[in-house]
């Protein structure tokens, strides 16, 4: 079964958002025009409580971007963004829907952050997702979305820890930092993701 995941294509990760990937909405067309290539299309959304503890304003004296340690883990501290609820969280709207079959919402545990579409960043909590894909059939899955270097390169991780073939759509795929994702695209290309 062909598949392709969209990874967190919200209102704030595009220009003018709350935590905005720049020309993160030059990726919506090449989504809209691959999405009718596959048996099943499936999205995640970044679905967080106002109070939660990867945003800076909930912590005094830090700022966005910097790094805090909590609970023995470091944690980068981000602007607020996708909060549930709010106009921020949801898809652009020139991002056709229709196709959707189903929506995997994440980093909804106020105290933990949660890049991939899989897990949280503890990997104390599944969203469900490999087991909807495997209950489907899915061997391979295609990913693209926002940000690159952030939640799709850990959901790629994760997808291949999950036995899952990897390919990325580069144009539908744009990045909070390219350098960063660059030096990680040669990572994964190692470890057998293919990049189209």
């Amino acid at each position: 079964m062909k598949t392709l995941l969209i990874v967190d294509a919200q209102l704030d990760f595009m220009p003018g958002g709350g935590l905005p990937v720049e020309n993160g909405d030059q990726i919506i067309s090449h989504i809209n025009l691959i999405q009718s290539q596959y048996d099943l299309v499936l999205a995640t959304q970044d679905w967080h409580l106002q109070h939660h503890m990867s945003f800076a304003s909930n912590h005094d004296n830090f700022k966005p971007f910097q790094d805090k340690e909590i609970d023995g883990y470091q944690q980068t501290l981000w602007p607020d963004h996708c909060v549930q609820g709010t106009e921020g969280s949801e898809f652009h709207p020139n991002m056709r829907t229709n196709c959707l079959e189903a929506i995997f919402r994440k980093g909804t545990d106020p105290n933990i952050d949660s890049y991939s579409a899989f897990y949280d960043n503890h990997h104390k909590k599944s969203t469900g997702l490999a087991g909807y894909l495997r209950d489907k059939g899915c061997e391979s899955l295609d990913i693209c979305g926002l940000a690159g270097d952030i939640c799709v390169y850990f959901t790629i991780k994760d997808a291949l820890k999950e036995g899952f073939e990897v390919r990325v759509m580069e144009k539908a795929t744009k990045s909070l930092d390219q350098d960063r994702f660059n030096q990680q695209k040669e990572e994964l290309k190692a470890e057998g993701v293919v990049f189209v």
